[in-house]
């Protein structure tokens, strides 16, 4: 114990930090802890399907209770944000003139990588399950690839010319990498207690890397314009699709005594 509060007067020194006597997030709720990578509280109190959202805008959190009471379905959730997926290409034009070939589609953009998940570090004194609890520090998912632009047409032929040929679709956009999971460590008095819990699926821990963002789509290919005589463009080539992401490593789970 006197561990703990040297480390929290450390803490407190380089981080403002959100002290309550009583938290109580109610069934569906959602509580985000804003402006701070701390939480203290005596008592918390999380109803059914109820969620706490950590800063993830920090590196680190800390979550400090005296007594924890959760309800059926609660979250406490420091995951990595996902990334956004990337833009689609813009498509092709078609030209309005006769016997012209259309202009090929833009490439999709690459997706945004997933951040990696929050350190969390929580300290409980005494803890009551009445359902199941999650805990997830896993990381980000990456962000799917932009599908490619599709690819202009071939305006129509006369006596005089071919068709037009079609433009080739736009290469799709790469799929982002996922968010590596964080450490996360659970103190409690009695570990053994905790461990029994998790085994009896009371808790459940998520530390996994984020799932690797897929590629985009190629663009489709533009028609060919049609002339007469059979006298035809050419079917333009769809783009080509592109690489997925990798997955994010796994973070860790600690438990230890206070």
């Amino acid at each position: 114990m006197w561990r703990f509060a040297f480390l929290f007067l450390i803490a407190g020194s380089l981080h403002a930090q959100v002290r309550v006597s009583k938290l109580v997030i109610k069934a569906k709720e959602v509580y985000t802890l804003q402006q701070s990578d701390i939480l203290v509280a005596d008592t918390l109190i999380m109803g059914d399907s109820s969620r706490l959202v950590m800063n993830k805008l920090k590196p680190e959190n800390y979550l400090r209770v005296r007594v924890a009471r959760f309800g059926k379905d609660c979250v406490i959730d420091a995951k990595g944000i996902s990334g956004q997926p990337g833009r689609n290409g813009v498509n092709g034009m078609t030209p309005t003139g006769p016997c012209l070939s259309g202009s090929p589609g833009l490439a999709g953009t690459r997706g945004l990588d997933g951040t990696r998940a929050v350190n969390l570090y929580i300290y409980f004194d005494r803890i009551t399950i009445r359902g199941s609890l999650s805990i997830d520090v896993s990381g980000g998912d990456g962000g799917r690839g932009g599908n490619g632009g599709n690819g202009g047409g071939g305006s129509p032929g006369t006596m005089h010319c071919n068709g037009g040929n079609g433009a080739n679709g736009g290469p799709a956009g790469p799929g982002a990498n996922g968010g590596n999971g964080g450490s996360l460590q659970i103190n409690v008095p009695k570990p053994q207690v905790l461990k029994d819990l998790i085994l009896a699926k009371k808790i459940v821990v998520k530390v996994g890397g984020g799932a690797p963002g897929p590629s985009g789509r190629g663009g489709y290919h533009g028609g060919a314009g049609l002339g007469p005589s059979k006298r035809n463009g050419k079917d333009g080539t769809p783009g080509p699709y592109n690489k997925s992401g990798t997955s994010g490593e796994k973070g860790n789970l600690v438990i230890q005594a206070n």
